[in-house]
């Protein structure tokens, strides 16, 4: 009886790993490396993805599919020591002059600095939403998972699972919201020293290239759109409702959104005066969770 309980176990185990195998991200089914000629490369049998840059150029992918809402998690490891001047981006964005965009960009530092996470949201192709932390961990020595949770009803930023920022939907009161226009993920290892690192001061060691970026088990869990149509039959409703769609902060989650921000929060483009010099707006008031 012990063996085939035993064997029983066994046997489930297996099945629960294939499981895992055919559900979890791959970059040769996911994502295609778009620029950098051959600075990207897919490693680990499409687990990983390393990006480069040099002199020359940096390097990037996107995804095959372009996204109407979703959850979306990459597995990053930073640029290691003196990565003045670098940006490792992940972020979704739609094409056009007028385009929705949600990023994540992070910036180099110099060495034993803390690295800057940016976020901001555009709708239309207007954005100037910046808030930016500094991570409470280094992001170079192992993987952390960044994660953009996209629904209509408000965009959640979460670093390792911990929120860091809620973007939320108030278009009701003439805030515009990223809803209507299909996104694709975008990730990419670049040069800005001239604005990147301590407002540009601080310029990138060239003598230290190449640089790389390590990208990591990509999950995307969306709908995806082709030829104008969603694979999602009717988001949010009872019958098709993923996590995602209805995502929102629990006590726990608001409580640990205030100690990241309280604690490592660097800018708040809704703390800036002098973006608002007639005072704050109605946004701002409402827009902490």
């Amino acid at each position: 009886m012990a063996s085939k309980i035993s064997s029983a176990l066994l046997l489930l185990s297996i099945l629960m790993s294939i499981q895992l195998l055919v559900s979890a991200g791959n970059f040769y089914r996911d994502a295609e490396i778009t620029w950098g000629e051959g600075r990207g490369k897919i490693q680990e049998g499409g687990r990983g993805l390393a990006l480069t840059l040099d002199k020359l150029s940096g390097s990037g992918f996107q995804s095959k599919n372009e996204y109407l809402f979703g959850r979306f998690d990459m597995q990053l490891k930073l640029v290691p020591r003196n990565s003045a001047g670098t940006v490792t981006t992940f972020f979704l964005s739609s094409q056009g002059e007028g385009h929705d965009e949600i990023d994540f960009e992070f910036l180099g530092n110099v060495s034993g600095q803390p690295y800057t996470v940016h976020t901001n949201v555009y709708t239309q192709g207007k954005g100037n939403k910046e808030q930016q932390f500094h991570l409470w961990f280094d992001p170079t020595s192992a993987f952390h998972t960044y994660t953009i949770v996209w629904n209509p009803h408000r965009i959640v930023f979460l670093v390792d699972n911990s929120p860091i920022r809620v973007f939320n939907n108030h278009k009701s009161i003439g805030i515009p919201f990223p809803k209507s226009q299909a996104m694709k993920v975008y990730c990419s290892l670049w040069n800005a020293d001239e604005w990147a690192t301590q407002g540009g001061r601080v310029k990138t060691d060239w003598t230290l290239a190449p640089f790389t970026a390590y990208y990591r088990n990509i999950n995307i869990d969306g709908c995806a759109v082709s030829s104008g149509t969603s694979s999602c039959k009717s988001t949010g409703s009872a019958n098709n409702a993923k996590p995602w769609q209805t995502h929102e902060l629990d006590g726990k989650g608001r409580n640990r959104l205030r100690w990241v921000q309280s604690r490592h929060m660097v800018y708040n483009y809704c703390a800036d005066s002098k973006r608002f010099p007639q005072g704050f707006s109605e946004e701002c008031k409402r827009s902490r969770f």
